[in-house]
């Protein structure tokens, strides 16, 4: 291929919504935008969707091939998968990853998505990367499925519209969280039932990360906000090469809550990355 014909390649990733299977059929929704040789691979959250990157896309289109993506059972992608649990999600990201074209893939994976990310890129040759967003914060920390059962699980069978209005803001906002950001994501979680809920985020307490972690040997860097605290020397003892940098102010969602800061926080870490 000559190198013409490539860049005109690069340059058809113009707001390009697609589809890639995952390995139990499900059709996973992706868009594809932005030019540039390496692609940021973005993973949203719980309940979450391709949306959520959109001031991440604006802001770096022009320097990266962005691709957005959306689980299984989120979004415009499939919601009828048999099995939900962390090897198909990492099913998915795999998925999307192998049918775009960029040969340097960055994945970024938020909240729940962190621990997915991991798993997808402890085999995958191709990625250069892992950025986590608010996630994975102590490694030696982890829910298990019995705790998450009394203390989530619980509050969304009896009442799923209290536990998202009153019980998780506790947890995923704080007083500066712009009003319309926890108004638009309340509403997005109030989209689905109790059950849906409870199914999309199980697989998470249902497995010990710590062992994907100490496959990794490219570089994982963190944006966390301060809500909560980061153990970095936890972390380090399974990421070979782990660092983070703490937002103040923010909940859960530091890209929604802030994105301007964030953006420039994510370009100074691509940056160092590029330097490596």
């Amino acid at each position: 291929m000559n190198p013409g014909t490539n860049k005109l390649n690069i340059l058809q990733h113009t707001n390009m919504e697609k589809y890639a299977q995952s390995g139990d059929g499900q059709k996973i929704h992706y868009k594809e935008s932005g030019e540039g040789k390496t692609a940021l691979l973005f993973v949203h959250g719980w309940l979450g969707n391709a949306e959520w990157w959109n001031g991440q896309q604006e802001h770096f289109k022009d320097r990266y091939h962005i691709v957005q993506m959306s689980l299984a059972g989120h979004g415009k992608s499939d919601a009828s998968r048999a099995e939900w649990s962390s090897e198909r999600y990492a099913d998915d990201i795999r998925a999307v990853a192998g049918q775009i074209s960029s040969q340097e893939i960055i994945l970024i994976g938020h909240s729940m998505s962190g621990a997915y990310v991991l798993e997808a890129a402890s085999n995958m040759p191709n990625v250069k990367a892992v950025i986590l967003i608010d996630t994975i914060k102590d490694l030696e920390e982890a829910l298990t499925e019995e705790k998450a059962e009394q203390f989530l699980f619980v509050h969304y069978r009896n009442d799923f519209k209290n536990a998202v209005e009153n019980i998780l803001p506790q947890y995923l906002f704080t007083e500066k969280t712009p009003p319309d950001v926890k108004q638009k994501l309340q509403d997005e979680f109030l989209q689905n039932t109790s059950e849906t809920a409870i199914n999309l985020l199980r697989p998470l307490y249902k497995k010990d990360f710590r062992e994907d972690a100490s496959k990794i040997q490219v570089p994982v860097r963190a944006i966390n906000s301060d809500n909560f605290p980061t153990n970095i020397e936890n972390n380090r003892k399974y990421l070979k090469d782990y660092n983070y940098i703490e937002m103040a102010g923010t909940g859960h969602y530091p890209m929604l809550e802030k994105p301007e800061e964030f953006n420039k926080i994510l370009d100074d870490i691509l940056k160092e990355l590029s330097d490596n």
